[in-house]
């Protein structure tokens, strides 16, 4: 399988609905001390580019990421030889101080049809899943990260249909407390950007309360200052739900032509039985159906009904929404200089449980 590259500015990427792989995102990103770059893939389908992200590591090496891409891929039997000449074409392009190429991949898991037909039964171990993608490929060459980027497991709604068919596709309890939060008073409406303060507030608040990452507040600023400098059809929004002058829960969420994400969230346990993350997430469904989206990417959940699993809270919040998971393939590595990123892998093994205050983790969504 033979692949190329050819760089181009990253103002001439491609029309896309992945919002990790817009130049609004690589605006982001810079503003974050990120180097974006873009790059044309030639093979024997034109119309395909990428997004690829620069991150200063330590002792003057680099990583080269690529956020959820790319977006177009081969057949699941050819995952690993794609990836591989793809990134030998890469490394042509790059200096000589990158230690690997990071692909946080959107193509469906090859693992999409054991989920789906026996959810009792995980994933392969991650050797068995490095075999799998290394298959067919000349050096096998390609490691799993120990954690995924972004998402490799996603509740995705369509939501084209009507609001009655969407709320008749929804679990009982979920519409039941969607009517209760409108009936105690809970009001849902896209703030500006001065109400960023408080979001930032109740964002610490929930991670606090259930160890997530904190982000500090410039991060925020900056998802959406950088869409002032930006021609993407990309707009960032903050939503906020509130009972008199409380403000129990908000969102930001970020549309793209067809699809909207759900970046972010936070809530407050003040009035908790007033239901307002259901209120909340109904109301960005209905403002991106305004806006001619198609469907509303609520972001992480476990692959399946597995209670052990960190994410089986979210799993069992959003699936009563009435959408379905969606697998990707997840991250992985393709190391360039071995002893750079045998050491880089060191760090990130011991801190596998903390990721997002290293040195690559720093300042991403990702």
């Amino acid at each position: 399988m033979q692949l190329s590259v050819t760089p181009k500015k990253v103002t001439h990427l491609l029309p896309t609905d992945i919002i990790f792989q817009t130049g609004y995102w690589a605006e982001v990103k810079a503003r974050l001390g990120w180097q974006p770059c873009a790059y044309d893939i030639e093979d024997r389908e034109s119309g395909k580019d990428m997004l690829v992200l620069f991150k200063p590591l330590k002792d003057g090496m680099y990583a080269a990421y690529i956020p959820q891409g790319p977006e177009f891929g081969p057949c699941r039997e050819n995952y690993g030889p794609y990836l591989e000449s793809l990134s030998e074409s890469i490394v042509n392009q790059m200096n000589s101080d990158v230690a690997f190429i990071r692909y946080d991949l959107p193509w469906e898991s090859p693992y999409t049809d054991i989920l789906d037909q026996n959810p009792a039964h995980e994933v392969p171990e991650e050797r068995i899943r490095e075999i799998r993608m290394n298959f067919g490929t000349r050096h096998w060459n390609f490691r799993k990260t120990p954690v995924d980027m972004t998402v490799a497991d996603s509740y995705v709604i369509d939501i084209h249909d009507t609001e009655d068919r969407m709320l008749s596709c929804m679990k009982s309890k979920t519409r039941y407390n969607i009517k209760l939060a409108e009936r105690k008073g809970v009001r849902v409406y896209a703030a500006s950007t001065r109400a960023l303060p408080v979001f930032h507030r109740l964002h610490l608040e929930t991670a606090k309360r259930k160890g997530f990452l904190v982000r500090e507040y410039p991060y925020f600023e900056t998802l959406f200052a950088s869409q002032k400098e930006n021609v993407d059809p990309c707009e960032v929004k903050l939503m906020l739900a509130v009972h008199g002058k409380d403000v129990l829960a908000g969102a930001i969420v970020a549309v793209t032509e067809q699809t909207a994400y759900f970046l972010y969230g936070a809530s407050t346990m003040k009035k908790r039985n007033f239901m307002a993350s259901y209120a909340l997430h109904w109301e960005t469904i209905r403002y991106a159906k305004s806006l001619n989206c198609k469907t509303y990417d609520m972001g992480a959940v476990s692959p399946a009904c597995f209670p052990d699993h960190p994410f089986f809270g979210l799993y069992r919040f959003k699936t009563g929404f009435g959408g379905r998971v969606v697998h990707r393939a997840g991250s992985w590595d393709y190391p360039i200089d071995p002893d750079a990123y045998a050491s880089f892998r060191n760090w990130e093994e011991i801190n596998r449980g903390g990721c997002g205050n290293g040195p690559f983790y720093k300042g991403s969504q990702n």
